[in-house]
């Protein structure tokens, strides 16, 4: 299998990095607090943004710009302050906010396997990050591991999400990152530049046509809300299009890598009412893990104001595609 070598990938999350660069003073502070009713919960701030880590429910429950109340992650108003339960699928559903499933899917079918959106996690700080850890997974014989940092000056959060083959049988596996969002005006996939897909998105789900629009290397997709629906694709980034912010989330993409759902990388879903939510999703190659070895795939999110005029016009300006 012919991949990329590990410096591209880190030289394109550094030039991301820095190409968001401002004025700002350089600061990140990390302090303990208590969240919406959650204890123990953790706050990264800059002059720019706010990051809430959440270990009692797993996750990266915020992000939002500095001075706001609020920001694009959806949070189940009705689980705020609760604990996590032993089986939260069946008994109060998702949370919200950012976490982590192993891909595919087809490996478990549903609900999400043990450790895996079902357990509180154990924190640390770890200079400028929070680390996350899972206990480890007697399904897969895997524990996560999840580095949440904020840049020093601007909006821009990054996740380090680390899978270690603790014990079992080897399994074959990719690193998956779900994002629940808030309802967007509309969210967006680029079409990369020779993609793997005929019509720049996959084929796997069947999805009503008016609820997707792809025009000049973009894929518009906006939410039914009698139904639940699911598009995706090999890019490497995903747009996030709100009333009052934009959220960008990137991600690398190894060249000539297996991956899961018919070689999707990225992923847009629709929950209908009455849990109204968008769910930006990345996908990491597929890799055989026996034990002693890992894996790990790093997100970038990219928040911003949202500027006037059309939905697909500020897609284009926050992806580059035009």
């Amino acid at each position: 299998m012919k991949t990329k070598p590990l410096f591209w990938l880190t030289g394109l999350f550094g030039a991301l990095w820095l190409s968001v660069q401002s004025p700002i003073a350089a600061q990140v502070t990390i302090a303990s607090t208590n969240y919406r009713g959650w204890a123990g919960a953790y706050v990264l701030r800059n002059a720019a943004a706010e990051v809430f880590v959440v270990p009692s429910v797993g996750r990266v429950m915020q992000f939002r710009l500095a001075g706001e109340t609020d920001g694009p992650f959806w949070e189940n108003p009705t689980l705020l302050g609760k604990a996590m339960t032993a089986n939260p699928w069946a008994t109060t559903g998702s949370f919200g906010g950012d976490k982590t499933w192993p891909a595919p899917q087809s490996a478990w079918n549903w609900p999400p396997p043990d450790i895996f959106d079902a357990v509180a996690l154990s924190a640390r700080v770890n200079g400028d990050s929070i680390q996350l850890t899972s206990p480890v997974s007697a399904r897969f014989g895997i524990r996560t591991e999840r580095t949440v940092s904020l840049d020093a000056r601007t909006a821009c959060m990054k996740i380090i999400t680390r899978y270690e083959k603790v014990s079992g049988e080897p399994v074959e596996v990719g690193v998956w990152v779900i994002t629940q969002t808030r309802v967007p005006e509309a969210a967006y996939l680029p079409v990369p530049n020779h993609s793997r897909f005929p019509k720049g998105l996959s084929t796997m789900w069947d999805i009503p046509s008016q609820l997707v629009t792809v025009q000049r290397g973009l894929i518009e997709f906006r939410r039914d809300a009698k139904d639940s629906h699911k598009i995706g694709n090999d890019a490497g980034s995903l747009a996030w299009i709100g009333s009052h912010w934009n959220l960008r989330i990137d991600v690398g993409r190894s060249t000539d890598a297996a991956y899961p759902d018919d070689g999707c990388s990225a992923e847009l879903y629709s929950n209908p009412d009455p849990a109204g939510y968008v769910e930006m999703e990345t996908l990491g190659p597929l890799r055989r893990l026996s034990t002693g070895q890992s894996l790990s795939a790093t997100n970038i999110y990219t928040l911003s104001r949202r500027q006037p005029g059309p939905t697909e016009a500020e897609a284009r300006r926050i992806l580059g595609v035009h």
